[in-house]
């Protein structure tokens, strides 16, 4: 397939990397790290090997791909005001798109531009860091559980799950996309929220705070709420796992944490702010997450 990838960072590299080796045409799309990516390819890291990733082409910004089969966007959904223009112009009429990122909301960015039913969101369930340009490491290959825009399992959504799979990657595809947007908002609301609001902590130190970890368990039993109300509830196994893979991540930086840390802009309404809104929308009361969220404005008002 000939694939766009736009934001070659910590996912977007990692799976650009993984879907050239398996002789796809990839393209990167990433505006800091693209000469290096242009020199020296993408370097992928593992416990088990390095690897150095040759991809088709890499610019700054996107640019005309013929026959383009298929768009990953993997950016930061801070920058969905404006991407969708962006990638409008390498949109054919059989062409698929990707969102591979964090939150809620971002589908709806796109809709504008495609079609529903060439339109695909991915929730990555994996601990994957970019170390410095072009070096991408990954601690945990975990998953991908993709979903339709709209509605339940379709063609496009078979065809990426099976893109991905051929390419050594755990993935499956599920009826319902608001089913894993909840269950992943269900690590990521408390251990990136919490990260940037108690000051710059590592998911093992949040562990090891009895009123963090107290404060983490509250934050995810209003996501479960939400998720009830809204129709697709997950059991208590679920919030028991997102404690015990934690553990095993060590001393992790979320990417909010790094983009706190970094300067960049943090994906508060993605994260925290569209999953308060439809909480609310579906009579969930969510006090610990408002809280929350009110916490990292605060931060990010005063970081230097």
């Amino acid at each position: 397939m000939n694939i766009v990838v736009v934001g070659t960072g910590a996912v977007g590299g990692w799976y650009a990397g993984l879907l050239a080796l398996a002789g796809h045409e990839v393209h990167a799309v990433t505006p800091s790290d693209y000469r290096v990516i242009q020199e020296r390819g993408l370097i992928l890291r593992d416990r088990q090997s390095e690897r150095i990733v040759r991809l088709s082409s890499a610019t700054a910004q996107p640019q005309p791909v013929r026959g383009c089969d298929l768009i990953i966007v993997a950016a930061k959904s801070t920058a969905n005001d404006s991407l969708p223009q962006l990638i409008k112009p390498l949109l054919e009429s059989h062409t698929l798109l990707l969102t591979l990122q964090n939150g809620m909301g971002n589908v709806e960015a796109f809709l504008p531009i495609i079609p529903a039913e060439r339109l695909v969101a991915g929730l990555c369930f994996v601990c994957i860091n970019r170390l410095s340009p072009g070096v991408i490491e990954n601690t945990l290959s975990g998953y991908i559980r993709m979903a339709a825009a709209r509605g339940s399992k379709n063609v496009a959504v078979k065809r990426v799950v099976d893109l991905f799979s051929q390419a050594g990657v755990e993935v499956k595809a599920e009826d319902s996309l608001n089913g894993i947007l909840w269950k992943k908002l269900c690590w990521n609301i408390p251990f990136n929220g919490l990260a940037i609001a108690a000051g710059g902590l590592t998911t093992d130190k949040i562990l090891k705070d009895p009123w963090l970890k107290a404060r983490a368990r509250k934050l995810m039993l209003e996501v479960q709420t939400a998720a009830k109300f809204d129709g697709v509830p997950f059991t208590d196994e679920h919030l028991e796992r997102q404690f015990t893979v934690t553990e095993g991540m060590g001393p992790y930086r979320p990417s909010s944490l790094i983009d706190y840390e970094q300067g960049r802009a943090v994906e508060v309404e993605a994260l925290w702010g569209e999953p308060w809104r439809r909480g609310q929308a579906v009579g969930a009361a969510m006090p610990e997450l408002a809280k929350l969220k009110s916490e990292i404005e605060q931060r990010l008002k005063t970081r230097g």
